[in-house]
């Protein structure tokens, strides 16, 4: 099954909250990942689409009556509104997502297709009822007043895998804050970011405002590094955390960084793998979207007594998941998203089965049948070493990797025993013991007997996986300066 939605072709950037002629004209073509086709196309901005951009927020910042002093009720509105204006636009974005990358059309309508206006909603509420400031009793004053006010000019670098949620994850608080913000998103999903410049333009959200510059590397760097930005959010890989953190530091700018893992999901002795919601509450937590989320725990845990029954019950698990075409609704498996990726994921396979991993599952070469697009087989390995590259290294694609460990204490150990500390998870039919074992675990997430961020609390990585934190109250204060107003009277 292929896109059916007519080919998109745009001729416009948005900037300033409204559409202009680029300052260019280079393009961006976006291919479908399951049929390789052409199914869109976009202009790319260069540097002075960037200028133009950051001037523009930069103006709407500093307005006296502008965007930034608005009251958080009347800002919370417009969040609001726009939350509608995706709802209403759901189906053809979680489409678009779901032809540019590869991701399952069932999980992009959760992922790509709610989640989004559900983020919206649960900071405009949370900005609503926060109040600007507060008085706290002094020490060596009277009393202080302090004083929450919105930072400035935000850059927003976004990734490709999962493109609208983790736009949402830095839009809508830090619009909420009474931020402007500038939307850099991958060049392999374009169309998606073009639907959602539509909504932020049919919302009423006051011009120069947003803007949303497309393009790739080069261009997220100048952006970071541009003396207009205040504030930078970014989500993406370790090492490109690091470039944005180097350049931050230098200019001693604040900076969120959501960067790669390589999670464990530890089973336990006493799961039990009969009952009848773990399959799909398993298959979720370490291959959804293709294995191309970077909190998956791809990184399986399973005790030596029952070591085998594990890989047993994997190996049924992704032979029951049908690989195929994105957009077909049967599909549980996609192709990646680019043949660059394609390409990554063969490679880690072969290396795999080079330092001696057993395939009990998959291998490399394409899936049969499927001679278009960029597919990989999804691969189960077993005897796999915690110090092995593919345990160690985030690769990105549909590949397990099974890891014996002796107790839960050794569990813990196991998986804290890598750079990454992104998420996890522990799986036992005892709840306090599976809390032991996740208190253990040295990560910035952990989930029992499932795993899923939560809008409500904090979501964000330890060592190279990052640093500050997305999500609940701590979202919205990365997007908020503090000030302390000290009376002595």
């Amino acid at each position: 099954m292929t896109l059916t939605t007519e080919t998109t072709e745009r001729t416009e950037l948005f900037i300033g909250g409204d559409w202009r002629k680029p300052a260019s004209s280079n393009r961006i073509t976006v291919r479908s990942a399951s049929t390789e086709e052409i199914i869109g196309s976009v202009p790319e901005a260069v540097e002075a689409d960037i200028d133009h951009a950051v001037s523009a927020a930069r103006t709407a910042f500093d307005d006296p009556a502008g965007w930034s002093t608005w009251e958080p009720a009347d800002r919370a509105e417009k969040l609001r509104r726009l939350a509608e204006e995706l709802d209403a636009r759901a189906e053809e974005i979680t489409r678009a997502v779901s032809a540019q990358i590869g991701m399952p059309i069932t999980v992009a309508r959760a992922l790509e297709g709610a989640y989004p206006a559900a983020t919206l909603r649960y900071y405009a509420d949370l900005a609503h009822n926060q109040p600007v400031e507060e008085q706290r009793p002094g020490f060596f004053v009277s009393s202080t007043t302090v004083r929450r006010s919105p930072i400035g000019v935000v850059a927003a670098i976004v990734p490709w895998n999962v493109p609208q949620s983790l736009t949402m994850t830095k839009l809508a608080p830090a619009l909420a804050a009474g931020n402007t913000v500038i939307i850099k998103p991958s060049p392999e999903t374009v169309l998606d970011a073009f639907l959602l410049a539509d909504a932020i333009r049919a919302s009423g959200i006051p011009e120069g405002v947003v803007s949303i510059v497309p393009g790739g590397r080069e261009l997220g760097a100048y952006l970071v590094s541009h003396p207009g930005i205040d504030k930078v959010a970014f989500t993406g890989s370790t090492p490109g955390g690091r470039a944005v953190a180097q350049a931050c530091a230098a200019l001693l700018r604040p900076v969120t960084l959501e960067l790669g893992g390589k999670s464990a999901a530890i089973l336990l002795d006493d799961v039990d793998l009969n009952s009848p919601d773990l399959a799909q509450s398993l298959f979720s937590t370490t291959l959804a979207n293709n294995g191309q989320v970077c909190f998956l725990g791809t990184r399986i845990l399973a005790p030596k007594s029952r070591y085998d029954e594990v890989v047993d019950f994997f190996t049924a698990l992704i032979q029951g998941a049908p690989v195929g075409d994105a957009l077909d609704e049967a599909t549980l498996i996609g192709p990646l998203a680019s043949r660059a990726q394609q390409e990554r994921v063969e490679g880690y396979i072969q290396l795999g089965l080079d330092e001696g991993a057993t395939a009990a599952l998959g291998g490399t070469g394409t899936p049969a049948g499927l001679d278009h697009g960029y597919f990989v087989r999804p691969t189960l390995f077993a005897n796999v070493d915690n110090t092995s590259r593919i345990a160690q290294e985030e690769i990105f694609g549909p590949v397990l990797t099974v890891i014996p460990f002796d107790s839960d204490e050794d569990a813990a150990r196991i998986a804290s025993q890598s750079q990454y500390g992104l998420a996890g998870s522990v799986w036992s039919a005892a709840n306090d013991r599976a809390l032991r074992v996740a208190r253990a675990v040295q990560t910035g997430s952990v989930g029992i007997n499932g795993y899923l961020p939560d809008l409500g609390a904090p979501f964000g990585g330890i060592k190279q996986s990052g640093y500050g934190k997305e999500f609940g109250i701590e979202g919205l204060t990365n997007y908020q300066q503090l000030k302390s107003i000290y009376h002595f009277a």
